[in-house]
């Protein structure tokens, strides 16, 4: 089951970057973020007040979720949009995007009191090596790009670190769809004011935008944002998000077979380390809780992997994120 939800979450999240592209040539990163959460929020907060899945949720939870929501949506998404907009590719964005999992492996030790191995070290320093290999190529491909348009997807990556580690170190466990209900309102909210205040809110009138704005809310934002939760919670963070180092070679294919981007074998080579640092850092895994077997931390973890409801205010936070199971 993990590793079928892994491959829907790096098709569902790669899509992101292609619908940014699609919807780019028509309409401002403001307009398309706008129209693509406000409907959605609607819609999300219909089916929460129906379903009742808010319920149990306290104020305090509500806040949180509100400001993982403009994190990992809002500030992640808009600079994403924006860079894409001032001309970077969108395979280079997603390849930028993909230095997250070694930022977020290397706070889970001291935010999280995780542990994390010398296998899983060793996946996220392969990784980002091919990261650098497949981002140096697209940038001496790229003409007409400001340098400094390189650097914003990095804002976005970072935004998208500390919501994730905000949601791990909460002891309040919200519902999945009750999590992207606030998120997505959240960032309907923070949009719609931009847009309005830019005066980018009225959308065109092309199917091309509409088409994009179907792709972005059924693929990246059910898909996308969704798996991504659900895997954090069930694998933790340093396996989740060492599946972001595959979001840049599959961008990269994707991106060259739809708008013609660079591919070359720079490219490719990238994406081989890339699969070989998924390789790695799942190779210890013996469940599909994540659970590692034989390795020298296989005691302590177990006395970290206890349920979350045990654990009182004076307790000392060791628990591993992948011993939650989904709400």
């Amino acid at each position: 089951m993990n590793f079928l939800l892994s491959i829907a979450f790096v098709l569902c999240w790669s899509s992101g970057f292609i619908g940014a592209k699609l919807g780019a040539g028509s309409a401002s990163a403001l307009t398309i973020l706008m129209w693509r959460f406000l409907p959605l929020a609607v819609v999300l907060v219909v089916i929460a007040a129906v379903t009742a899945s808010w319920r149990g949720l306290t104020a305090r939870g509500l806040a949180r979720q509100a400001v993982i929501g403009a994190l990992s949506q809002s500030g992640y998404l808009l600079t994403v949009y924006y860079a894409i907009q001032l001309g970077v590719a969108s395979g280079t964005t997603a390849l930028i995007d993909g230095v997250q999992p070694l930022v977020a492996g290397a706070l889970a030790g001291p935010l999280l009191h995780q542990y994390v191995s010398r296998r899983q070290w060793l996946g996220l320093c392969l990784g980002v090596s091919g990261v650098v290999v497949v981002t140096t190529a697209d940038a001496a491909a790229a003409t007409g790009v400001a340098w400094w348009a390189y650097l914003i997807p990095f804002l976005g990556m970072l935004s998208l670190v500390a919501a994730t580690f905000l949601e791990g170190r909460s002891r309040e466990r919200a519902a999945p769809l009750t999590s992207l209900t606030v998120h997505c309102l959240t960032s309907a909210v923070v949009f719609s004011a931009l847009a309005l205040g830019t005066g980018s809110a009225t959308p065109p009138a092309q199917p091309a935008f509409w088409g994009a704005i179907s792709w972005l809310v059924v693929l990246s934002t059910f898909g996308g944002y969704g798996l991504y939760w659900i895997i954090l919670r069930r694998s933790g963070v340093t396996r989740v998000n060492t599946l972001m180092f595959l979001m840049a070679p599959v961008t990269a294919v994707w991106g060259a077979m739809m708008f013609g981007e660079p591919f070359g074998l720079r490219t490719l080579l990238g994406l081989g380390i890339g699969l070989a640092a998924v390789v790695i850092v799942h190779g210890g895994d013996t469940s599909a809780t994540g659970h590692r077997a034989g390795d020298a931390d296989g005691a302590r973890g177990a006395r970290q992997r206890r349920p979350s409801p045990v654990d009182g205010p004076g307790r000392a936070r060791t628990k591993d994120v992948s011993a939650r199971a989904i709400d």
